[in-house]
């Protein structure tokens, strides 16, 4: 645990990895106050603090020589959830519409204190719920934009698809301006600061995991050839790319980081992690992703509400009353008592197997014809019964916070 201000930071990994002359340090710090499950933690809180926010910074050593880059992520800073019921992407329902200016004001006043300018990136879609939070975070954003807060939208999706990752060199030409100003912080020798950070790159995507990593690792790489290039080590044109150890060693430093933030988050590894780690991407990588958001559709659905519940408990957002008349907040009423997706599974796979039996048994007697639409129907009934209420069936955090 590390202290800095009034704040407790996590530092949650440090991972380092010897570059030839150049020494590569990656530590990620990730904020405690909107923590969570990926579902059960989205948007921000009514003081402006986001979810899965967290700080990167790359830290190269040379020489004497130290130089460090930060970058930040977080969750779309408005009052919106995503509440896990059974389908493979919820419904994003934004929520206090009115209160969206001052919450975004608070979050980026926050970052400014810290940091300097911003510039916020946003990855997600132009259309769809995706686009509706876009609409709603960039409209916002104008009612509170200034000298130090600059929006950028970058439809990641439209234009790199699933697979042409080097068009983000279209979003660093729009952004480069805002790097080149603000810079990165430089040392000498003798620990005498050279140069100084003045501005900050904050990103999102939906999860600010994949597209986020992605995006987060081409400006880190820009920013360690622009550090290379001042101490003299490379050339005007020279690139990482030109050094294979180099580059090597730089995809992986990226990948873990980008991995270790999505298990905590997600539970899986980061999707996209191919690309990173190999600057392509490649066949067993999109069957891993394919793996990995299955297994995140498993966790956000049937684990997460209970790993969310131990998180809320552990950090205190929840006391255990010692009142012997106080009612249990997870006592269950009405079909969530009964209700269970192994049970309805069962019942449902039951009246399919009886309603093909009984239809293989019609050729020598039509009243199983009929009992074969009876068991169909109780079947389609069950599933429409559980699809309905699919939030009821998935497995949801019990725990809540205390009234203030």
């Amino acid at each position: 645990m590390r202290k800095y201000g009034c704040h407790f930071w996590l530092l949650e990994k440090g991972i380092i990895h010897h570059l030839l002359l150049v020494d590569l340090l990656m530590f990620h710090v990730q904020f405690p106050f909107l923590k969570g499950t990926r579902l059960w933690r989205r948007g921000a809180d009514a003081d402006g603090y986001a979810a899965n926010f967290v700080e990167t910074e790359q830290i190269m050593q040379l020489n004497g020589y130290t130089a460090s880059f930060v970058q930040v992520r977080g969750s779309i800073p408005l009052l919106w959830e995503q509440i896990v019921d059974l389908t493979y992407k919820p419904k994003f329902e934004l929520m206090k519409h009115d209160e969206a200016p001052r919450v975004l004001e608070r979050h980026f006043l926050d970052l400014r204190k810290k940091y300097g300018a911003v510039l916020a990136v946003d990855l997600v879609n132009k259309h769809g719920g995706e686009g509706r939070l876009c609409e709603k975070f960039g409209s916002t954003v104008q009612q509170v934009a200034s000298d130090d807060v600059r929006y950028v939208h970058f439809d990641f999706h439209q234009v790199c698809g699933h697979i042409h990752f080097e068009r983000l060199s279209i979003l660093y030409d729009q952004i480069s301006d805002f790097i080149d100003t603000n810079g990165y912080l430089l040392l000498n020798e003798k620990g005498e600061k050279m140069k100084e950070q003045r501005g900050i790159v904050r990103t999102n995507c939906i999860d600010c995991l994949d597209r986020t990593n992605v995006t987060q690792s081409m400006i880190g790489r820009k920013m360690l050839e622009y550090q290379l290039r001042r101490l003299g080590v490379f050339g005007a044109e020279e690139t990482i790319s030109s050094h294979k150890n180099l580059d090597e060693k730089f995809k992986i430093l990226w990948a873990n980081h980008g991995d270790d933030i999505s298990t905590q988050y997600t539970g899986t590894p980061a999707l996209k992690g191919d690309f990173v780690r190999f600057g392509h991407r490649t066949f067993q990588g999109i069957l891993k992703d394919g793996w990995n958001a299955l297994l995140r559709y498993y966790l956000n659905n049937f684990s997460d509400g209970t790993r969310q519940d131990a998180i809320d408990l552990l950090q205190g957002h929840y006391i255990v009353s010692v009142s012997r008349d106080a009612t249990p907040s997870s006592k269950k009423q009405g079909l969530e008592s009964i209700a269970s997706l192994p049970l309805a599974l069962g019942l449902v796979l039951t009246g399919f197997f009886f309603a093909i039996m009984s239809l293989n048994q019609g050729r020598y007697d039509y009243r199983h014809f009929f009992l074969s639409l009876m068991w169909a129907g109780i079947s389609i009934g069950i599933a429409a019964v559980v699809r309905a209420n699919g939030r009821v069936f998935c497995n949801r955090p019990r725990l809540h916070k205390p009234r203030s």
